[in-house]
């Protein structure tokens, strides 16, 4: 006996949120690859020029996490304008798929090092990146729900308002409708009623030819 629709449809629901969330982790952090190596390949002379080289760490590390600081809450918000999605849980997972997939990275390329490094100030900054990516994707979550919902209310106004003119059109063209029948049914009773011959007066001479018709005594 096959379960019913009903029991797996949640599980279902989970699993399709999970896929989601993991998808929009990875593919923020793809085209936030993309970003950042462009935009460090244009301002890497300005970068070198700052006076500070703590300023020159600050702004590495934030082209580095483009990912999580700006392509990150965009994609959120357009995710929650089409799926309700949960503000927290969704910018914490997909923040989580992007940072694991960081750290695969750099365990590929750098090896067991990048475990045994002591946390400097680019981790730090780091690590304050992804915070405050995380807070900024909720945020947009936020937004996108609220633009959606403010969509959807709009267009349910519409579809009532256009509802409404398309019920008084119908009554409209169903009295005209009656009207005509009426008028149908007046015009057939006048066309088959029988024509009444006019009946001759009493008193009054027969017409001009004819003999009067007097009863026998």
């Amino acid at each position: 006996m096959s379960p019913k629709p009903g029991v797996l449809e949640p599980l279902r629901v989970r699993i399709r949120r999970f896929q989601f969330i993991v998808g929009l982790g990875f593919l923020s952090l793809v085209l936030g690859a993309m970003l950042s190596v462009s935009l460090m390949a244009r301002l890497k002379g300005l970068v070198g020029a700052l006076p500070a080289q703590f300023l020159q760490l600050v702004v590495a590390v934030v082209l580095q996490d483009l990912w999580v600081l700006g392509v990150l809450p965009a994609l959120c918000y357009v995710g929650a304008r089409i799926v309700p999605l949960r503000p927290w849980s969704t910018a914490l997972g997909s923040a989580a798929t992007g940072g694991v997939f960081v750290v695969a990275l750099s365990f590929v390329s750098d090896g067991g090092d990048v475990l045994t490094q002591g946390w400097g100030l680019a981790s730090v900054l780091r690590l304050a990146t992804f915070a405050g990516g995380i807070l900024l994707s909720a945020q947009a979550i936020r937004a996108g729900r609220t633009a959606a919902e403010r969509g959807s209310s709009a267009a349910q106004v519409k579809a009532v308002a256009r509802q409404s003119e398309y019920d008084e059109f119908l009554k409209a063209a169903e009295a005209d409708g009656a009207r005509m029948e009426q008028r149908d049914q007046a015009a057939a009773a006048a066309a088959t009623a029988p024509a009444a011959s006019p009946a001759t007066p009493e008193g009054q001479d027969s017409p001009p030819g004819e003999a009067p018709k007097t009863p026998a005594a």
